[in-house]
């Protein structure tokens, strides 16, 4: 007799169709608005925080004529790349800044847009080298570096960033995108629901997994400068080596993030005393994971180094590598195995003229 099947009229069938799709764009909008309310709630708070720090300073007495000791009249800024191992850094800078004395303020951009208008560039420098509530600070987003010398600044603030390997950066941003990470599970990320995998769209030539995505490292680097952002650019990467060696105090490996942090802790311990042992024992620094990420094929990783841009962004981080391993080879001595931080290898002697 066959299968039983209830069929439904044509009209029905394109009524409960367009109904459908009527109830997904709703869907579709109400979330929207649930992300734009929880955005304007976030920034309400974080501007509630801030009045609440300035009127504590204030109940405490002024301190605009008051000249801050040296190691408090201090400003870090960690303009972090996507991807990078940056919030299990940036969790231990909130772990400890209670218990060493200083501020942690999150740099938020509409859109996470790494280039700040010109008016905006203004006012961030003014607000960092004049908010003295706010010192000593560490200030940490998605921002390319900013040079502060060009709006007159005497005192520069002190620049640390951290890079990866661009494939291995750009695959974990690709299934960030779609599937998020254990840190916030329950957000919904740009490209939910698509479960293309990273060498399904390497092989079709997607825009999400192009060579043109690995530009991203360089610019950071490079600044606000426009050639900074003309993917391929010559310029752009020369400028972010001169950066990385002159402007950055120092400047890690996701791989090597442990060193990363040791040195740091080491040479500011203003900032990052108990860094390095919090990140060996606490939970949150090892928090943030990209969900259901697949490691690409070796025919992959292979038609991707093929391009230009890759040659570009890979010679600037093991340019970057290199550096930062020189630096910690002058600053640490292995013993079994682990490392330990030189103690001071210098001394005066011969101090003339002789006191009475």
């Amino acid at each position: 007799m066959g299968l039983l099947r209830i069929m439904m009229p044509p009209k029905l069938q394109l009524l409960a169709v367009v109904a459908f799709a009527v109830a997904m764009l709703f869907l579709e909008n109400q979330i929207q608005k649930l992300e734009e309310s929880r955005s304007k709630l976030e920034r309400a708070i974080a501007r509630h925080e801030v009045r609440e720090i300035e009127q504590r300073h204030t109940m405490d007495g002024p301190r605009q004529d008051v000249a801050l000791d040296e190691e408090d009249d201090m400003v870090i800024i960690y303009n972090r790349v996507p991807k990078t191992a940056s919030t299990s850094f940036t969790n231990i800078a909130y772990d400890l800044c209670a218990k060493n004395k200083y501020h942690v303020l999150h740099i938020n951009t509409t859109k996470n847009n790494p280039v700040m208008s010109l008016q905006d560039q203004v006012r961030f420098v003014k607000n960092i080298t004049a908010w003295k509530e706010m010192k000593p600070g560490f200030y940490h987003g998605h921002i390319s570096y900013l040079d502060f010398a060009k709006f007159g600044v005497k005192k520069k603030p002190i620049y640390i960033n951290v890079i990866r390997d661009p494939i291995e950066r750009l695959v974990s941003y690709y299934y960030f995108l779609r599937f998020g990470d254990d840190y916030r599970p329950g957000l919904r990320r740009r490209k939910q629901g698509d479960k293309k995998t990273f060498d399904e769209c390497v092989a079709e030539g997607g825009s999400d997994c192009a060579p043109e995505k690995l530009w991203l490292q360089i610019p950071f680097f490079c600044g606000h400068s426009s050639e900074c952002w003309n993917v391929g650019s010559r310029w752009a990467m020369d400028q972010a080596k001169y950066n990385l060696i002159n402007e950055y105090f120092l400047v890690g490996v996701t791989e090597e993030l442990e060193d990363f942090i040791m040195l740091l802790e080491a040479a500011l311990p203003r900032f990052f005393r108990g860094a390095t042992e919090l990140y060996r024992t606490g939970k949150k620094s090892h928090l943030r994971k990209t969900t259901e990420k697949k490691l690409p094929t070796k025919q992959t990783i292979a038609k991707l180094q093929q391009s230009d841009i890759w040659k570009m962004e890979n010679e600037f981080y093991e340019f970057a590598l290199e550096q930062f391993q020189f630096i910690r080879a002058h600053a640490v001595r292995e013993k079994d195995g682990d490392l330990y931080i030189l103690a001071q290898n210098f001394f005066y002697e011969k101090i003339y003229p002789k006191s009475n």
